[in-house]
């Protein structure tokens, strides 16, 4: 067996070999380095850490120039400068690191200028010269400003202004900034900013810019320094000042005028022009800045000509005076445009951008390792604008002047080498430069042979879980790169497929490991200088579960409990049992005590409840389960757990046929509460995979069930159970069972024929379902025949639809349909006929014979003629009756009302038309209904309906209301209903107690519009009924009462007012009944529908009338209080034309309005406001105001006030002073005391001093004060004058006081007085 495992081998490594040297033949190889294996391999020398290639020092410390590289061997350094070679022996200042390439150069005492200058690093080794980029050094500086006298700036207020502050240069350039004194940055905003340049623009002066304290920084980072130039000192003036200030420089000719500098469109400060350009390089930050003047100042915009802004990379500066991208790329070239903008003009400056760019790497060479006679290629590709200029070096020589090497060939911006030897290696320099810049790349060419080299340890045992996934390495290598075999126990070769993968760098991968899987591993390493083998082990361990998971506890305190927590393991693994409680480790306590597989604790406490946690961990994996524990009140007897049963075990197919099996089962723990009932589950992994369903139920008692299956399904089963509690999580799914497929067994259900078009038929139905396809290849064999025409079923075979369209059939003729299921193995039964009808068309004819019956006044009865079944040409769905009244046969104009429209189902040829208007003219018409819509309209008749009742009368009011006299005046009613014959009064007395007295009736003629009822009781109450009459009888009455007037005392009452464009006296009625406006005069009315607005007042509110004549609408009374602010108070008043506001004030007058609205609250129409005052009450009460000895009181009181008056008018303009320094001196305010002037007489007000300023204070000219000046002031606070300010306008120090308090005994007003005030009250 060892010598055929060997043989096997030479003929897989023959093999091998030959398809190496093939390759060598047909194409390059290129082979990463292993870092495990670099310190054994010769290697070119390779920079790894260089200085930047500019770099700034700083005089006070050492200069450092980096400069590391590797190789094998390691590599020496040398280095240049300026071109030359640099001997650091010479010069003992300069230092190497040991083993490095680094130089320290000491300056101290030094001066650093001597060491600027270009330096290079070089490392070299036997195998080539690597080198670094061009470093320049220059020494940073920050120089002082120059010395300088600057005048002060006078500025007229308004103009633009630039503060320049020509910073030192500095290397690195300075960083600039203005300050003042005090080293506190100078506010900027949109109209004073500093521009990129470090000046100062102003785009309009004020004259609070006026300091002397403007102070330019300049701070130097490299050397962290801050340079100051010379204060600069601005004064903005105005015109007088400016003329006042600059006199003596200028002739009377030079003076200013006396205007300021006025409004103006803005101007560029910068940049100049109107157009400018700005170049940048690739990568970088381009800003662009716009600062302009005017006055007010103006707004600063940015517009891109050719698209907009990348929001991610723009940003806005400088009160958007600054335009800044960062990360410029070429396709940010173009024209940018800034603009400036105040309410005086606009002005626009155009920038174009020009992006142009330093050599970048497009694809930078990288590192090449060949073998011998091998082929490869160096490639260098770089960007740029202008495109960089590509030139390679050999060991830091340009490869022009290096030796000749026949494998070598340039072309351009690549390098090939063909049929390489040992002995090329080398390090090629790849320069990519341009005007803006430079790259430098090092690639390494290293030529090197080696055989296979296994880098993966010998021997390694490799331990996975089952049906885990296992990764067996075989890192190697070699040169050329080794091709890698796997073989199993040292015979069986192991081949990608469904079960292994390799990976290109040799690892094998198993994707579920099995307990087959476990053995020895060897792997093979060929290349054409030799082949390696390496073995490794795998062992696949059975997985770690826990078998018997602790269940749920309640226990009562004092008690003990154990959780269990079983584990099954593969016996090679020691497995840690871990607990846990609430996610976090067990107290530190005796009572909890852990046994090899369960956890005890021992008299348990009320802080013991909670999660507790079993972790089982080995070396490969690890299981955990979660259980709770709950603490009681140890209360006898003991409680029983009732929890959700186990799920059930076990599960087992026997009795197997084709479409019926029994399923049995091992109940779970029922957990002290019986199982009721199983539920037995399937999952169709043919179907639907995935998704379970219910199959079927069983009692609790039983743990077998017969099965009815169906064909083509693949089956798995599972069991839940279920008790009083809840079910149980379902079993462990049963191994699957396939049953073999067959025809359907059933048809398609809900089969149904309609047609949707005049010529077609719609066959429809509910497709099976993939459990009631009981095979493939499902489809539907869908047949019809026109009824009693046809002989010969028409067939077609349809799948995956569930309708058929038949088209070309005649318009509403029976079809009969059947559709049948078939597979590709059957068709299911004959299927029953389904009787329907193709697609309706509209009914061509109209009914015929139209008359109509009229009932009585609102009801009429039409009658019709059928329309055959042929002109309906459908599913007869009935008549439709089209009527609408023409006009009232009182009137000759047509009315035209809404049309309205009556359907009668079914085949009836007569209906009824209910709630017509009587005595009216009214046509119709009537139509056949069929399922496709209306046919056309049968020849319109008329009929007129009888005379009716008539509706109440419109209004009922009461005019010339006297001792035993009124008059009544009505409109007749809206809804006449006929001829009216007259109209029928009746009234009747109503007394103190409500009760009625007897009915009096009077009939008056049609043509009467009002009646005086004479003889009439004084001050008594009324209450009248007057309604309409026709030939049909008499219609509802309308009610009111009204009070006679009670005595000739009440003649005289206060005249009230009826609203506005009223200017009659209103005729004078009796308290409560006085009408509200002249007779027989109504409102004007807002809305088309209203008239005859009007109101009246009485004893229990104000009766409001009106006229409505437009459609049905919601009506509504409204009524506010006069001159208030409250919303208006609303009462409905539908079926009504008169209402009551009841609950009025006595004396309070108010607006009042009817408003119609529409079913969606919207108004439509209203009439006008009226205003009705109320009277006040009328008492009866003695008026104190005519009493005699009330009057006598009031004017001795009056004549007192008076005295008193004239007493304090003569104190307060008497000579002298106030009581206010004796009292000031009682009191001693320590706040007051200082505020007084040296006289000690501050706070005292004399007639001598009335015309004096007051301290602080501004004074006109002719040294008035007018009143209307503000006298809240600093005045009224303390002294003002000598009040201190930040610049901020806050005050320096602290208050100097509260205010002084005048007192004065006969004027105690709440304002404290002030001098301003006290001048005033003289004014």
């Amino acid at each position: 067996m060892p010598a055929m495992e060997g043989s096997r081998k030479r003929e897989l490594c023959r093999g091998v070999l030959f398809a190496l040297l093939w390759g060598h033949m047909i194409t390059a190889l290129e082979v990463p380095l292993d870092p495990k294996i670099l310190g054994e391999l010769a290697q070119p020398p390779t920079i790894t850490h260089q200085s930047p290639k500019n770099y700034i020092i700083d005089p006070r410390e050492n200069i450092v120039l980096q400069c590391e590289a590797k190789g094998k061997p390691h590599p020496s350094f040398s280095w240049t400068r300026n071109g030359t070679h640099f001997d650091i022996d010479k010069d003992p200042k300069v230092t190497m690191r040991p083993r490095s390439g680094t130089l320290v150069i000491d300056i101290s005492g030094e001066k650093a200028e001597a060491y600027e200058g270009v330096y290079q690093c070089m490392a070299r080794n036997e195998h080539g010269t690597a080198i670094s980029n061009n470093i320049v050094i220059r020494q940073s500086r920050s120089p002082l400003w120059s010395k300088e006298n600057i005048a002060p700036i006078v500025v007229q207020e308004g103009v633009s202004l630039v503060l320049r502050c020509r910073p030192p240069a500095g290397l690195p350039p300075p960083v600039i900034f203005w300050m003042d004194n005090n080293f506190q940055k100078l506010p900027q905003d949109g109209r004073v900013s500093q521009a990129m340049n470090g000046d100062l623009y102003f785009a309009n002066v004020r004259r609070q810019d006026s300091r002397n304290d403007y102070i330019c920084y300049a701070r130097f980072p490299h050397t962290q320094t801050i340079q100051q130039k010379q204060p600069v000192t601005v004064r903005v003036l105005n015109m007088d000042a400016i003329n006042e200030t600059m006199a003596p420089f200028f002739n009377d000719t030079d003076f200013f005028g006396d205007s300021p500098a006025g409004e103006r469109p803005p101007t560029f400060l910068l940049p100049p022009g109107a157009s400018t350009s700005k170049v940048v390089l690739r990568g970088e930050v381009l800003e662009l800045e716009c600062i302009a003047e005017g006055l007010p100042t103006p707004r600063i915009s940015w517009h891109r000509e050719s698209g907009s802004f990348n929001n991610k990379r723009t940003s806005f500066k400088n009160f958007h005076k600054t335009l800044k991208i960062v990360d410029i790329t070429e396709g940010d070239a173009g024209d940018y445009r800034c603009q400036a903008e105040n309410s005086l003009g606009t002005l626009e400056h155009v920038i174009t951008v020009t992006v142009k760019a330093a050599p970048y790497w497009i694809k930078a060479p990288k590192n090449l390792i060949l073998s011998p006679k091998e082929t490869g290629a160096l490639s260098c590709q770089a960007g740029g604008d202008p495109k960089p200029e590509i030139t390679w070096l050999m060991n830091g020589i340009p490869i022009e002047n290096s030796h000749v090497d026949p494998s070598r060939k340039l072309e351009g911006d690549r390098i090939t080498f063909t049929d390489i030897q040992v002995g090329s290696s080398a390090v090629y320099q790849c320069n990519a430069s341009n005007e803006y810049g430079y790259l430098l790349a090092n690639s390494l060419v290293n030529v090197l042979a080696e055989p296979p080299r296994v880098l993966t340890p010998p021997n390694k045992l490799y331990q996975v879980i089952a049906g885990a996934r296992a990764l067996l390495d075989c890192a190697v290598f070699g040169s050329p790169i080794p091709v890698i075999t796997w073989f199993k126990d040292g015979h069986v070769s192991v081949t990608a497929g469904d079960q292994h993968s390799i990976y290109e760098n040799g690892t094998l991968e198993l994707q579920a490991a099995h307990s087959s899987h476990s053995g020895r591993y060897t792997c093979i390493a060929v290349n054409v200088l030799g082949s390696r083998e390496n073995q490794v082990f795998l062992e696949v361990k059975e997985p770690t579960r826990i078998l018997k998971h602790p269940e749920l506890k309640v226990v009562q305190r004092s008690r003990a409990v154990m959780f269990e927590c079983k584990v099954t393991h593969d016996p090679t693994l020691t497995p840690t049992t871990t607990w846990l409680k609430d996610d976090g480790g067990l107290p530190d306590d005796e009572r909890f005590v852990i046994g090899p597989e369960s956890l005890t604790i021992q008299d348990v406490t009320e802080a013991d409840e909670g999660s507790y946690t079993c972790i089982v961990n080995t070396t490969l994996d690890q299981d955990s389960t979660v259980t709770r524990l709950t603490v009681v009140e140890d209360t006898p007897p003991p409680l029983l757990v009732y929890e959700q049963p186990d799920p059930p075990m076990d599960l087992e197919l026997t009795d197997q046929k084709k479409r019926s099996i029994q399923l049995t089962w091992i109940p779970g723990d029922d957990h002290n509460s019986p199982i009721k009932k199983f539920v037995v589950q399937y999952e169709d992994a043919l179907h639907h995979p995935g998704v379970w369903k219910n199959l079927t139920e069983v009692p609790g008692s039983k743990t077998t069930a017969h099965l009815k299956l169906s064909p083509y399904v693949h089956y798995t089963f599972r069991v839940l159970a279920a008790n009083a509690v809840g079910f149980s999580p379902p079993s462990l799914p049963s191994q699957q069972y396939r049953t073999d497929p067959a025809a359907p067994d059933e048809n398609p259900s809900m089969v149904e024929a309609a047609g949707a078009e005049h010529n077609n038929l719609v066959i429809s139905w509910k497709p099976l379902t993939n459990l009631q396809s009981n095979g493939p290849g499902l489809q539907y064999k869908v047949s019809w025949m026109q009824q009693d025409v046809d002989k010969d079923w028409t067939s077609v075979t349809v799948a995956n639809v569930s309708k058929f369209v038949v088209s070309g059939t005649p318009t509403f003729v029976p079809y009969e349909v059947k559709v049948q299921a078939v597979n590709d193995y059957g068709s299911a039964p004959e299927p029953e006929v389904v009787l329907g009808y193709s697609g309706e068309d509209l009914p061509l004819a109209a009914p015929g014979r139209i008359q109509a019956a009229v009932q009585n006044s609102s009801l009429a009865e039409v009658h019709w003629e059928a329309v055959s079944s042929q002109m309906v040409r459908g599913r007869l769905k009935g008549y439709k009756v089209y009527y609408w009244k023409e006009r009232s046969l009182l009137e000759h104009t047509p009315q035209h009302e809404e049309q309205r429209i009556l359907t009668f189902n079914g085949n009836r040829t007569h209906g009824k038309l209910p709630g017509l208007h009587p005595f009216s003219l009214y046509t119709f018409n009537v139509r056949v209904l069929n399922g496709k819509g209306e046919g056309p309209a049968s020849p319109s008749q008329q009929f007129e309906t009888p005379e009716g009742v008539p509706g109440p009368l419109a209004f009922l009011r009461f005019t010339n209301i006297n001792l035993d006299s009124l008059t009544l005046e009505w409109s007749p009613p809206l809804q006449r209903n006929g001829h009216l014959l007259g109209y029928t009064l009746k009234y009747q007395t109503i007394n103190n107690t409500s009760e009625l007295g007897p009915l009096v009736e009077v009939s008056l003629p049609a043509n009467e519009t009002n009646f005086t009822l004479q003889n009439l009781k004084y001050s008594t109450r009324y209450k009248f009924y007057i309604n309409a009459r026709t030939k049909q009888g008499a219609g509802p009455a309308i009610t009111d009462e009204a009070v006679t007037v009670m005595d000739e005392a009440f003649i005289h009452q206060p005249s009230l007012d009826v609203g506005p464009g009223n200017t009659e006296s209103p005729h004078v009625t009796p308290p409560f009944t006085q009408s509200l406006r002249p007779p027989l005069q109504t409102a004007r009315p807002v809305g088309p529908a209203f008239s005859n607005f009007s109101a009246s007042v009485r004893e229990d509110g104000a009766v409001v009338s009106w006229e409505f004549l437009g459609a049905d609408k919601n009506l509504f009374v409204e009524y506010m209080i006069e001159n208030s602010n409250e919303d208006w108070t609303r009462e409905v008043v539908n079926g009504s034309q008169t209402y009551t506001i009841k609950g009025l004030k006595p004396g309070t007058s108010y607006r009042v309005r009817v408003v119609a609205k529409d079913h969606s609250d919207q108004v439509a129409g209203s009439t006008e406001e009226l205003r009705v005052s109320v009277p006040a009450m009328a008492s009866r009460q003695v008026d104190i105001a005519t009493q005699g000895w009330f009057i006598g009181l009031m004017c001795a009181i009056a004549l007192l006030i008076l005295v008193l008056l004239i007493v304090c008018f003569i104190k307060r303009n008497k000579g002298g002073k106030y009581p206010v320094k004796e009292k000031e001196d009682a009191h001693a305010d320590p706040e007051i005391q200082p505020m007084k002037d040296d006289d000690g007489t501050f706070g005292e007000y004399s007639d001598t001093e009335d015309h004096k300023p007051l301290k602080g204070s501004l004074t006109p000219p002719n040294g008035t004060i007018r009143k209307e000046d503000s006298d809240d002031s600093l005045v009224d606070y303390g002294e003002g004058g000598d009040g201190q300010f930040n610049e901020d306008g806050s005050f320096i120090g602290q208050y100097s006081g509260k205010r002084e308090r005048d007192v004065v005994e006969c004027d105690r007003s709440s304002e404290a007085p002030s001098p301003v005030n006290a001048m005033n009250s003289f004014v």
